[in-house]
């Protein structure tokens, strides 16, 4: 065993004694951090003497800073030129989201020292990440799927990786990672330092530790556990009175994170709360990855005080002040309830739990407590009761429901795609074509870039699109009249179809709320 790193007999309590050089400690002295937390302190000393150092504790434990800063003073202490597609230290993590995270905690610690940081992830378009590889980065963070194929097709190269973090491995085993982690591990140099951090040890993890870490020192500063300092509230409610119970704590100041157990619960959760009053947007796999950090955005600028989600935001998502955290579906097991919980009271914050549970769910969550090793306080209660200001303290606030439908908000600006012909006329959407089979009881429109395709006349006239061409088999009863030419798409998006004025549009976070949704759809389509 290598020898270990002589420690005083005084605990260290600043960055400083700890070892970590001078530009690194004034950066995050700058950022609001003075003092070590104790995963940090415990497991800084032995990263930076380039020891592999596997790291357990619970979310929300200060883990990033603490493989962070041993990451960049390792490659401050041994400059080298910055190669093209060859990063020096590669971080690993689970979720879009997290690895986004730690690149913005990384940051303003790697300028201080002229390092380059890159985020590589899927979801969106690869080229700036190939560009951002071309012009060579010092630190790359990313997901295992996507930076697998960049390796694949050539534009990243592992063979000058110096130091390599897993985040929340466990979280990649659960995800069905390992495979591609371990294809990737086999391509950094076997004698880079490696840095494990996990808030359990499984079966999987397990794996990756005897197989990639040499010699680890571990270091477990708490348990997987909640904090015994966050209290715990299974409210006990009938079906009927979960969505006014719902509404009456997120209406209470502060940030409030749902959870919900399918991504189609998380829409139609949101939904309701928006037309109760409530500003919130929703986080799940259907939303495409420009709406999904938008909201994110939204939920920590605080334009919208609550953030509906599946587990997707269960692990590594930090939002500063996030006060409540309600299981408004309990999760199927407990370490997705301990993960979802520790949204909440982050970095030595205080917050709040509370699981919502119906009668034929009560016994499915005390068993789920049992386990999670939390003592909850169970009470039945109904709308209004004086425990839900107690437990969310504080006057409620709620704005005025959008004036449009909350499902369908691109109907407001028009841009609906009619499935049947209209009693009236017929008119598709601003860029698309109608394809209606049957005639509109007085005259068809085509859209303004479209092609009518009505076998059959109209009762009284079919009218081509300006850039169309009619291909009625039959002459029209009346003559046919060219429309006027094609608007903008912010004048069509101001009438609603049959030349009626458009529905008022949603405002403040409700109209955020309704733009995300419209984000769930394809890139550039319709809502349909």
């Amino acid at each position: 065993m290598a020898a270990r790193r002589p420690r005083s007999t005084a605990s260290p309590t600043t960055f400083h004694e700890l070892g970590v050089p001078a530009p690194i400690v004034e950066a995050l002295a700058a950022n609001g951090v003075t003092t070590p937390f104790p995963i940090q302190a415990a497991t800084l000393p032995d990263a930076l003497a380039g020891r592999d150092v596997l790291g357990r504790g619970r979310t929300g434990s200060g883990k990033t800073y603490a493989f962070a800063v041993p990451l960049l003073a390792r490659l401050t202490a041994r400059p080298a030129p910055r190669r093209q597609g060859r990063p020096r230290a590669l971080i690993l993590a689970p979720t879009r989201e997290l690895a986004a995270q730690i690149e913005a905690s990384m940051a303003p610690l790697a300028a201080a020292v002229s390092l380059r940081t890159l985020t590589v992830y899927g979801g969106v378009s690869a080229s700036r990440q190939i560009a951002g590889l071309r012009a060579g980065a010092d630190v790359l963070v990313a997901c295992p799927g996507r930076l697998l194929d960049l390796v694949e097709s050539g534009h990243a190269n592992l063979d000058s990786v110096e130091i390599t973090v897993l985040d929340e491995a466990d979280h990649m085993a659960d995800l069905g990672f390992l495979p591609v982690v371990r294809r990737l591990l086999d391509q950094t140099p076997r004698q880079a330092q490696r840095l494990l951090f996990s808030a359990t040890l499984d079966a999987g993890v397990d794996v990756l530790v005897r197989r990639y870490l040499t010699d680890p020192i571990t270091h477990s500063i708490d348990s997987v556990a909640a904090p015994v300092t966050v209290p715990h509230h299974m409210l006990h409610i009938g079906q009927r009175d979960m969505l006014t119970v719902l509404v009456d704590l997120a209406a209470a100041p502060g940030r409030t994170l749902v959870f919900a157990r399918t991504k189609r619960r998380a829409k139609t959760l949101t939904r309701q709360l928006v037309q109760a009053g409530v500003p919130a947007i929703e986080l799940h796999g259907n939303l495409g990855q420009n709406a999904r950090s938008r909201n994110l955005t939204a939920f920590a600028s605080g334009s919208a005080t609550t953030l509906v989600a599946t587990d997707i935001a269960a692990r590594g998502i930090h939002v500063d002040d996030v006060s409540l955290v309600v299981h408004a579906d309990p999760p199927a097991e407990f370490k997705a309830y301990l993960h979802r919980s520790g949204r909440t009271a982050r970095a030595g914050a205080t917050g709040t739990v509370v699981t919502l549970m119906t009668d034929d769910q009560v016994d499915d969550v005390r068993h789920l407590a049992r386990k999670a090793g939390i003592t909850a306080t169970t009470t039945r209660l109904g709308p209004g009761d004086p425990l839900l200001h107690q437990i969310a303290p504080g006057p409620r606030t709620l704005v005025a429901p959008p004036a449009a439908d909350a499902a369908e908000p691109a109907r407001a600006a028009g841009r609906n795609r009619p499935r049947k012909a209209a009693t009236a006329a017929e008119t598709s959407g601003t860029s698309g074509r109608s394809r209606s089979r049957k005639p509109a009881a007085t005259a068809e429109t085509a859209g303004t870039s479209g092609r009518s395709r009505s076998r059959k006349p109209a009762a009284t006239g079919e009218t081509a699109g300006a850039t169309g061409r009619s291909r009625s088999r039959k002459p029209a009863a009346a003559a046919e009249t060219p429309s006027p030419r094609r608007k903008s798409r912010s004048q069509a998006a101001g009438s609603a179809p049959g030349g009626q004025p458009a529905a008022p549009q949603p405002s403040g976070a409700a109209a955020f709320s309704a733009g995300a949704r419209v984000g769930a759809g394809r890139r550039g389509g319709r809502s349909r």
